[in-house]
């Protein structure tokens, strides 16, 4: 099937995954809180147009 190096076992394959689902979370929720920083700074809602 996939050859891997004896010390890529089923468990070291795991915590890498583990990892690499935690990092690409971790860059998700910082760049969402960058854009609310962004969105409390400007005071209004982009695109919306209040008279």
């Amino acid at each position: 099937f996939i050859n891997f190096p004896v010390f890529f076992s089923g468990v070291s394959m795991l915590i890498v995954v583990g990892v690499a689902l935690d990092t690409s979370a971790q860059i998700e929720s910082h760049l969402i809180e960058r854009r609310y920083e962004g969105f409390l700074a400007s005071g209004r809602l982009k695109g919306r147009y209040v008279r």
